[in-house]
């Protein structure tokens, strides 16, 4: 079977944070090995409450409603990353491997029974009006979510692209809840952006793993060289702060394209098809030139794995704060209704052995999470150079002009990792 083919992605406006492997009728074929004795006695128990919920609820319920309540029971009370994927949920989840879905644009799982934000993403409604990791959602609209399950959470969040939501948010710091009106849209997500901070010096952003996010890494390597002096990058800033991971094979692409050799990840599980592992090719795209990872606690699953690899290798140096230590691994099985099941059923490795589960990876180089502000100076200091018949250099006096890139200037881990970068050149000349 060819793995990396039938690989999904996390659901972006809906499911925890996952690396999800579609292993479908391979898995089934295991339940031989499993002990398929059933427990009678409880088997009796449920058949008790079926009976006792069917003649006196205050309701009449359906047989399938209540066994499919019976089934998300089931999954919920596993983990916070399994979960039952009705027909239509089983179908966003495959539109989100395109990059594209309709919602909010928030990376989200279940934490005491609330909505738990793991990340916005990039440039979605729910970034621009100031959703952030870390958020508890504890209404949606009128509606509680205490009580919801994650999916019944995510089919309120969707919605119609153009209407409105209010969700009530519980942020640590704030003295009380926050009221924050977003408008649903078709979330179109950017895999990969790029930009030269400086001559020779590179900046790749990537917001989420999807199917083409190893191409895109190579093509915009391969524009940033073309900008830069000799066609070749002096070193490379790798941007996954807020990236809430998503498919395991372009986590495995984008950390192939900076090493040479050896082990990526590997996976275990109690299954024999949960093992797996994936191992680099022999090119590194950047000829060992260096490399700064910038992580946070938004960093999640596909994030973690490339981080992981990169250094367990030595590859980059990570930068940031601690990662949100997601280490386990998704397979979705289809049913005979046209859903699925999204059920755990590995936790994958970084190359050294380490279980980054409810971990996360440490950053080599910790940063605080401040601002950077950039001082109007208005008072400009005298210079030798300035001074009534300073003796001139010999070699001529030039002008230089500072140029100060934005966003490097306001954003401080981004400063800091391009400082980092400039130090190790200066090193190795």
């Amino acid at each position: 079977m060819n793995f990396l083919r039938k690989t999904l992605p996390v659901l972006m406006v809906g499911a925890a944070l996952g690396i999800m492997l579609s292993i479908g009728g391979t898995v089934l074929a295991e339940k031989e090995r499993v002990n398929s004795s059933l427990p009678l006695e409880d088997l009796k128990a449920f058949s008790e409450v079926f009976g006792q919920i069917k003649a006196s609820y205050v309701e009449e319920v359906s047989d399938h409603d209540l066994l499919e309540n019976a089934i998300k029971g089931m999954l919920t009370g596993l983990d916070p990353h399994s979960t039952y994927l009705d027909k239509k949920a089983f179908k966003d989840l495959r539109e989100g491997t395109r990059g594209e879905f309709g919602g909010l644009g928030i990376e989200v799982g279940m934490e005491d029974g609330f909505v738990k934000v793991i990340t916005p993403i990039d440039d979605t409604p729910a970034f621009k009006a100031g959703i952030e990791a870390g958020d508890l959602v504890i209404r949606l609209d009128e509606k509680p979510v205490k009580g919801m399950t994650l999916s019944d959470a995510v089919k309120i969040m969707r919605g119609k692209p153009g209407t409105d939501i209010l969700l009530t948010i519980i942020r640590e710091g704030e003295p009380k809840p926050l009221k924050i009106k977003i408008t649903r849209a078709v979330i179109k997500v950017v895999s990969v952006k790029n930009r030269l901070l400086e001559p020779g010096y590179g900046y790749v952003r990537i917001a989420s793993f999807q199917t083409r996010t190893g191409e895109n890494l190579n093509d915009a390597i391969s524009e940033l060289k073309k900008e830069s002096e000799g066609n070749e990058l002096k070193g490379l800033v790798l941007d996954l702060r807020n990236n809430p991971g998503g498919l395991l094979n372009a986590a495995v692409s984008v950390s192939d394209a900076f090493l040479s050799d050896g082990l990526i990840v590997y996976t275990e599980g109690r299954i024999e098809h949960s093992k797996m592992s994936f191992k680099a090719g022999p090119n590194d795209v950047l000829k060992g030139a260096p490399i700064v990872v910038l992580i946070n606690g938004g960093s999640a699953s596909a994030s973690e794995i490339v981080a992981g690899a990169l250094q367990d290798h030595k590859r980059a140096v990570i930068m940031g704060q601690q990662s949100f230590g997601k280490g386990s691994v998704q397979t979705i099985l289809e049913n005979n209704k046209g859903g699925a099941i999204k059920l755990t059923t590995a936790r994958y490795f970084t190359p050294s052995g380490r279980s980054i589960q409810a971990e996360g990876i440490t950053p080599d180089i910790t940063l605080s999470a401040v601002k950077l502000e950039q001082l109007e100076d208005d008072f400009v200091a005298i210079k030798e150079k300035d001074l009534t018949k300073h003796l001139v250099n010999p070699e001529g006096e030039e002008e230089k002009e500072e140029k100060v890139v934005e966003q490097v200037s306001t954003d401080y881990p981004l400063h800091e990792a391009l400082n980092l970068l400039k130090g190790i050149n200066i090193l190795r000349k």
